[in-house]
């Protein structure tokens, strides 16, 4: 048996090196292909952002968006949970940035503030919007021991959209707005002052505001043309939005589980559709609460292991 696998790894080493010219470039010509498949499109000459058309001639801005379209590109497992993500949320909060009349390409900044995941960041922010604290309760989102309003899809982004708002207000202009959702209003002000600019792109930032617009700009660059970029949302198992009720609550419910089965379903369910909800209980003083409840839909009924 060891003579045999001698004499066939002999014969195999033996026919490697005896290819022709030819047969050794086509394999060449086969890796080539094979890691030409990941080449990018060149970037465009300008693009479009909540209706102001971006020059990207310049050297500096093309290289900045280079290098977040190659980042956000090249981490797959993150853009594609996200686009799956999107095909769910991405609806609803449209909606809500057109009724708050806020851009549309907001929407993006969802994406890259926290993938669309109820994010925690190390400081504290949390949710979609990464909400602080101090600015939650400045925008009416309630945190208390049983409830936190950032994680509230539907609250938390009209309360970004108030922030923007906000922000354009003072610095009319989106591109700096946005820069002011990592930076602050008051940073990116100082920031221009001391340096004697007019505009974020002239500015020099600290490395994450400096990053901050170009990673939005590279997330709408790869989501409005996937496949350029290797991404085939067609092909993909995308998450449907949810079917669901809204069920107006004006009374306490001393016990979430207990109340969640008198509905039909479990409290996994309700607190999967509603994770601003944090404990076993809610209690109702001065105001109403709206609870997030599916319609009838069989993917979100009780699991039965006996079907």
């Amino acid at each position: 048996m060891n003579r045999l696998f001698l004499f066939l790894s002999l014969a195999f080493l033996v026919a490697c090196q005896n290819q022709t010219p030819q047969q050794k470039s086509s394999k060449k010509q086969k890796a080539v292909s094979s890691a030409a498949a990941v080449v990018f499109p060149d970037l465009p000459q300008s693009m479009e952002f909540a209706g102001t058309r971006i020059n990207l001639q310049d050297e500096d801005l093309r290289e900045r968006l280079d290098r977040e379209v190659l980042m956000t590109a090249y981490y797959q497992s993150a853009w594609i949970g996200a686009v799956k993500r999107a095909n769910r949320y991405f609806p609803e909060i449209e909606r809500i940035l057109k009724e708050e009349g806020v851009p549309e390409d907001f929407k993006y900044l969802a994406i890259i503030e926290s993938n669309l995941q109820q994010a925690v960041s190390p400081v504290g922010a949390q949710g979609f919007w990464q909400f602080m604290p101090a600015t939650a309760k400045l925008y009416d989102l309630e945190m208390n021991a049983e409830i936190d309003e950032r994680l509230n899809i539907e609250k938390s982004t009209h309360a970004a959209c108030r922030y923007l708002k906000d922000a354009n207000r003072t610095l009319n202009d989106w591109v700096m707005t946005t820069a002011a959702y990592n930076r602050g209003v008051g940073g990116v002000l100082e920031d221009m002052e001391w340096q004697g600019t007019e505009h974020y792109f002239d500015t020099y930032q600290n490395s994450e505001t400096g990053r901050y617009v170009f990673r939005l700009l590279a997330t709408k660059l790869i989501y409005e043309n996937p496949e350029a970029y290797g991404f085939y949302p067609d092909k993909m198992e995308l998450y449907e939005p949810f079917r669901i009720q809204r069920v107006i609550v004006e009374e306490s419910i001393p016990n979430l589980a207990v109340w969640a089965n008198d509905q039909g379903f479990n409290i996994k369910i309700l607190r999967k559709l509603n994770p601003w909800l944090k404990t076993t209980k809610l209690t109702v003083k001065g105001r109403k609460f709206t609870i997030i409840l599916p319609a009838a839909s069989e993917n979100l009924k009780p699991y039965n292991a006996y079907k």
